[in-house]
């Protein structure tokens, strides 16, 4: 298939998602990504500080005079506090053109992602405490939270308390089964003390591609040779196998694919009950390139890849259900450097407000 046969009703995205309950979201609160990622039938956005920056540097005839505005309606607020408005507002935009979805699904999809701020990752308190502000700015957020003790802890009151919960800056099965496990004591815990039901659409990320990047860097640091391409299938692993295990426990949130590596981190999760999100970019190509929209959730990886990758011990530590314990998760290579990713994202958002609003001379 060429870029011209492709089309939101033939497209393999398209055909994925309406074939399959695998959902579609955009990586991404662009609104011209969104939009167009809609028409390939995307029923979500997720978004976090790198993405938040990109997508308000990339609009600088928009935010520019917007940032100036909110600093003029605000003049105690600082650089940090007029970044943060701006991520609300483009959340709220974002969330406008999800409503719909949401509606129609009873809220299951149509949801738009917001990530508390980084800065917040050692106080279960306050991220609880923004997680249920976020969650008022529109009916149809859902709220990133990272899958560290602190924050599995945070995730489980914010729930709790009525959040719709993503969990981030999480790449092993352990994570996943530890967050997928604190969402439903507090969907129990809503239960017993007779909190009304409702569809939260509760979501288990597994950043597979950072899974695949920190395993490379990994390898190269114990100067150990891999077969060229087996860590390239890390990622995807790990997601076939959390996916099977919530599928088998019964948990009520569903797995969610995200930082894209390969096309793989979609295909072959294609069939399951689960939310692959790739950057817009990856869309498109996945359809200009005609990828199989097959059902593939159940196949597993190669057993001579899976042979190799499992003689990996940080492997083992990220497929293995009890490869690692709660308080290690912080500590997990790939957390350490996302982590630090955000923070630098956020600091890239003071000092692009900074320029808004005080260029130099």
């Amino acid at each position: 298939m060429t870029a011209a046969d492709s089309s939101p009703t033939t497209a393999p995205l398209a055909r994925a998602a309406a074939e399959t309950p695998t959902a579609l979201w955009n990586d991404s609160a662009d609104p011209n990504e969104l939009k167009a990622s809609i028409g390939f039938g995307a029923v979500g956005a997720t978004c976090n500080p790198v993405i938040a920056f990109t997508a308000i540097n990339k609009y600088p005839e928009i935010w520019g005079p917007r940032l100036r505005e909110l600093a003029a309606e605000h003049p105690t607020w600082g650089e940090s506090e007029l970044g943060w408005e701006a991520v609300r507002e483009l959340s709220i935009d974002a969330a406008k053109l999800l409503l719909p979805i949401f509606e129609e699904s009873g809220g299951r999809n149509g949801r738009i992602s917001i990530q508390t701020d980084p800065r917040l990752y050692r106080s279960t308190d306050a991220l609880v405490e923004q997680a249920v502000e976020f969650s008022q700015l529109a009916p149809n957020i859902i709220v990133k939270i990272p899958a560290t003790a602190t924050g599995i802890a945070a995730m489980e009151e914010a729930a709790y308390r009525g959040v719709s919960i993503n969990a981030t800056c999480s790449f092993t099965v352990p994570q996943a089964i530890a967050v997928g496990e604190a969402l439903e004591r507090a969907l129990d815990r809503r239960a017993a003390d007779g909190l009304p039901e409702q569809e939260f659409g509760h979501v288990v990320t597994i950043m597979g591609g950072r899974l695949d990047d920190w395993l490379k860097k990994w390898a190269e640091q114990e100067r150990i040779l891999v077969t060229p391409g087996a860590l390239d299938w890390a990622g995807v692993a790990a997601l076939k196998r959390a996916h099977a295990i919530f599928t088998e426990r019964g948990f009520r949130s569903r797995i969610l694919s995200a930082a894209f590596r390969s096309f793989l981190q979609w295909s072959e999760l294609v069939g399951g009950d689960l939310v692959v999100s790739p950057p817009f970019d990856w869309q498109a190509r996945i359809n200009e390139n005609g990828i199989p929209a097959e059902n593939r959730i159940d196949v597993p990886v190669a057993p001579e890849v899976l042979d190799e990758l499992m003689q990996l011990s940080e492997f083992r530590r990220a497929y293995e259900p009890d490869g690692m314990s709660v308080d290690e998760f912080l500590d997990f290579g790939a957390t350490r450097n996302t982590l630090r990713q955000f923070l630098d994202a956020d600091a890239k958002l003071d000092a692009l407000v900074r320029d808004a609003i005080l260029p130099g001379a």
